[in-house]
Order: structure tokens, then sequence, then C-alpha cells
């Protein structure tokens, strides 16, 4: 009797808000039910009863400001799949900041608002794209008045010599724009007034010269690639173009010269590509963009060639060039349509090397990446694919029981991640008791959630901590970090071309700790002891959760 009253309605009015969202958050972790009916409870309630729209005065009141009220209530819109509805609320809130004449200092708590506000203007983008919302004339309007409201707060910042922090929101919103209503002129046109101070800095550091080095296809790749996840949620924080921009440049200045990145990752592939652009272009033809074509559904059109085609273009306009790596992922794998779809990839890898110039898989397990090799070969004549990016640590080592085999044979190379699970792979967790996965107080993000599931797939958080401490012991007899030692192991595992280690762009940068990988070799008691402590899990694992990448199946 759902409307019966019980000891719940007690408990839930009586508990603390803390307690209460962890409580939620459980019950939406159980399947795709729970969390539908969240949603839509969520959509129902703000569509009865939407935000109200603030006067300016009150949003930036300097004693009590109602802004992060204001951004709370449309984040909730957009995250509940309203992406639609929130626009004219952001078109508010950024027409505002010139209303009110708002003068903010850098690193002030001001700056730092309107960055996670154009932070959240991306997030809302990508939600809106993945809604897959009718190409109506209202939308087209929707999108305008906030490209203008932008527009209008750089134009101001410029005029009053403040930061400017609205660049990702207009290459994102022009980015909508262009996709919604292609060959529509561009809305926004980025200058590139760095680029001549770019080009007088020392890229391609010396210290480039100890890295490590692999084949992949007719690519020469770093072993450690940056991987650009953490764009698509703002658990991780955010930060301002200028603020990435600098970021990368860190990175390519160290020799780390490729990225992996995924069209589902809010705006990583225009962030990426806006950086490569302001590039002299002899750099710029050495950086490695590795992207992928993410299928979750079944797609609303028919599968052809030219939809195949379609989608390589856009990868490759996001990011402004070609793309060296795209990496596929299909939903399903009884719809056979991802056949032909791997099919078109090679061979547009072949015919149009200025788009792609190679293609790799994503998440296949070993029995469908074997048929897919198969199916190409039958087409085509060649395998064609050069790569399988799958999770692989010490915790879920997978490949070993059947996917590494199957590299081998058709001379597929792997690319990992996950390979410090989420973070918890480093000196912070060593001696910590286990977090409670769902208390916020943790501050935990969403992949330390997924991680720990995995870890305690794998074995207890007892086991867990006893493979920090050996990681702890072997890291202090080379003198490196801890979160170095996974990653060397996992560098050694067969048919592993490179790890790719997370970086919250102009956030936190972990360069110099991660190069130490490079100069790591660990001896055959080291990595014998820890195939002892990690490999006997393994096909707990596989059985528990199935093959590699099963468990976003």
């Amino acid at each position: 009797m759902p409307g019966h009253v019980t000891m719940n309605d007690v408990l839930i009015a009586q508990l603390p808000p803390l307690i209460l969202r962890s409580a939620l958050r459980a019950l939406v972790s159980q399947g795709k039910a729970s969390q539908g009916i969240f949603v839509d409870h969520v959509q129902r309630r703000l569509r009865a009863s939407p935000p109200s729209f603030i006067p300016p005065a009150e949003l930036f009141d300097s004693k009590a400001p109602k802004a992060p009220q204001f951004l709370a209530s449309v984040r909730c819109m957009f995250s509940s799949r309203i992406a639609v509805e929130s626009l004219p609320y952001f078109s508010y809130f950024f027409t505002c900041i010139t209303q009110a004449r708002l003068l903010w200092a850098s690193e002030s708590e001001l700056e730092t608002m309107l960055i996670k506000a154009c932070g959240d203007v991306v997030q809302a983008i990508q939600a809106l794209k993945e809604s897959h919302p009718s190409r109506t004339e209202e939308l087209r309007s929707k999108l305008l008045e906030l490209q203008q409201a932008l527009l209008t707060c750089d134009a101001y910042s410029l005029e009053k010599e403040l930061s400017r922090p609205f660049t990702r929101a207009r290459v994102q919103v022009d980015d909508a724009y262009s996709w919604f209503f292609p060959g529509t002129l561009s809305l926004y046109n980025p200058d590139y007034q760095a680029r001549s101070q770019i080009s007088e800095r020392s890229y391609l550091h010396t210290s480039a010269e100890a890295i490590s080095y692999t084949s992949l296809g007719i690519l020469e790749v770093p072993r450690l690639f940056n991987g650009l996840w953490q764009l698509s949620s703002p658990a991780w924080g955010s930060a301002t173009s200028k603020q990435q921009n600098a970021a990368l440049g860190q990175l390519l200045e160290a020799g780390l010269l490729a990225a992996d990145m995924a069209d589902h990752y809010g705006d990583a592939e225009l962030v990426y590509g806006l950086f490569r652009a302001t590039l002299p272009p002899p750099i710029a033809n050495k950086v490695i963009a590795a992207t992928k074509w993410c299928v979750f559904r079944q797609p609303e059109v028919e599968i052809t060639r030219q939809f195949v085609m379609e989608a390589v273009q856009e990868r490759s306009r996001r990011l402004g060039g070609r793309i060296e790596l795209l990496q596929f992922h299909w939903y399903d794998y009884t719809n056979k349509d991802y056949l032909f779809i791997l099919s078109e990839l090679v061979r547009i890898s072949r015919s149009h090397s200025e788009l792609v110039s190679n293609i790799g898989l994503c998440n296949f397990d070993a029995v469908h990446t074997e048929e897919a090799c198969l199916h190409i070969l039958s087409e085509i004549g060649e395998v064609g694919l050069v790569s399988n990016q799958v999770q692989y640590s010490l915790v879920d080592s997978r490949p070993i029981i059947r996917l590494v085999d199957v590299c081998h044979k058709y001379q597929l190379k792997i690319l990992t991640y996950g390979s410090l699970c989420g973070g918890f792979i480093s000196e912070k967790w060593l001696n910590a008791e286990a977090p409670d996965i769902y208390n916020e107080a943790l501050q935990l993000t969403p992949s330390q959630r997924k991680y720990f599931d995995m870890i305690t797939t794998w074995a207890s958080w007892s086991d867990f901590q006893i493979l920090l401490q050996k990681l702890k012991s072997i890291a202090d007899k080379y003198q490196v970090d801890l979160t170095n030692v996974a990653t060397r192991w996992v560098l050694d595992r067969p048919a592993v071309a490179a790890v790719i280690i997370g970086t919250r762009l102009g956030v936190s940068e972990h360069v110099e700790s991660n190069l130490k990988v490079f100069s790591l070799k660990l001896d055959n008691i080291d990595t014998n002891s820890l195939d002892k402590l990690v490999l006997k899990g393994a096909a707990k694992v596989y059985e528990t959760l199935g093959d590699c990448g099963n468990e976003y199946r």
C-alpha cells in the first residue's frame, strides 16, 4: 500500500540530510528501475514547481547571495534530464551578471562560482544532446539567447579587465548549435592570442627523452595517456579554458603527448581541439588525440555508410582536425550492426586518413573482439583494428583470462583505464578504514564509488590494505610513489601498450609523480610477490562481472 503510513515515513522525516542523501544514493545504485523512479519523480516535481527567477540584486547580494541556491536548482533540472527547460535559467543568470555590474577578483569566491556556473553549462549541453530533443525554432532561440548572454558577459569582463571564465561555456553552446542545426553559421569565433606565446615555449622538454614509447598501428605513442574522463562531471572540479590550456601545456612539455577522451566526456573533445589549434604546426602534428564513439542504445536512424561517416566527421569537427585513434563502443552484442560499423570505420581510416588514422575498440570482451577481427578480415582482407581499451588494474586483471590471447592472435594492443582504481590505489588510503561510499562528507567521486565495488568484488578491504602495504614497501625500495608501482605492474603485463591516467585539467595534476614510472623497473621478486597477491582474484572478478566490459552492458 504505497500511501499507507508506516514507520518509514517517520524515519524519512527525522533523518538528517546527510544520512537521507546517503540512503537515496544507495537506493538509486540498485539499478535502472530504481533510477528511473527517482528521476521521474524529480522531473514531475520540478515541472510542477519550477525554480523562480530571482532578481539580480538578490542573486548577488553581498551579504546573503541567492546565486548558489539558484544554480543548485538549475543543476537539478538538467541532471534530471529537463535540459531544454534549464537553458533560459542559464541565460537569465549570465544576463544578471552584467545587469548587476559584478566585479570579481582572481581566485575569489565569486570567480569560483562563475567558473562552476560555466562548467554547469557544459554539463547541461551534454545532457541536452543526450536527451535528443526536437530541433525546433524554440530550441534554436534558447541556444541563441544563451550564447548572446555569454557573449555579453565575455565582452563585459574584457571591458572591466576581469578574468574571462566564459570561454568553455561559449564553445560548448556553439558546438551544440552547430550539432542541432548543421549548416548554420558558427556563433563563436575563438581567438588564438596565446598562439605566439605558446610558440615561444619550450615544448617537448628534455624530460621527454626518458619517456617510453610503443607502436600502436601507425602511431608511436607514449606509454602513459592523459585521461580526460574527469571533464564528464563537475564532481572533479571545474576550471577555465585558460587554466585547462595551461595544464595541457604542462603535460605536453613533459612529453605526455597523448590524450584519451570520448564523445560523452562533457566538452573534452572541444577542450583538446581548441588547445591543439593554439600550437604551432610542428608541435600540433605530434600530439595524439584518442577519442571514442560510444553507442549506448539503438540508433534512431538507419545504419548506413553515410551514418558512420557522419559520426567520424562529427568527432573530427569537435577536435578541429584528425583523430589519431577512434575507439568504438557498442551497447549490445546481440545486435550485429556493430560489425558493419567497424568495417566501415576501418575503410574510412584507409580512404580518409585526414579524418582518422587508426581504429580501436572500447570495452570489448575476448569473444567479440575476435568476432570483430574475423569479420573485418573477411570483409577487407586485414584486421584493421589496433587496440582495445579495457579496465585493467591490480584488482581487476580479467584481461589475462582470455583477452590477452585474442589480442596476441590478431596483434591488438591493450589500453588500460582504472589502473589506480579512481585514486584508491594511493598512499592516501593506506591504513585507512573502509569508506562509506554513500557518505557525501567523504567527498568521494563517482569513480571511487565504482572502484570501491571493484575492490570488494576482488577481495576484502583488509586484503586491499595488504596490497597497499606491499606496494608501499616496493615504492620505498625504489624511492618512487606507491602509484608508480601499481602503474608499472600494469605496463609490464602482456599486450599492454599504455596506461591512461586521469587528469583534473586546471584543478590538480601529478605530472612529476607520474613520470617516475618510466625510470622504475620491477625485479622478479617484486613482480612475483604482487602476482601472488592479486592474480588469484582475477577468476572471482571474471565470474562475478563477466569478461572485460560486461559491466557496461
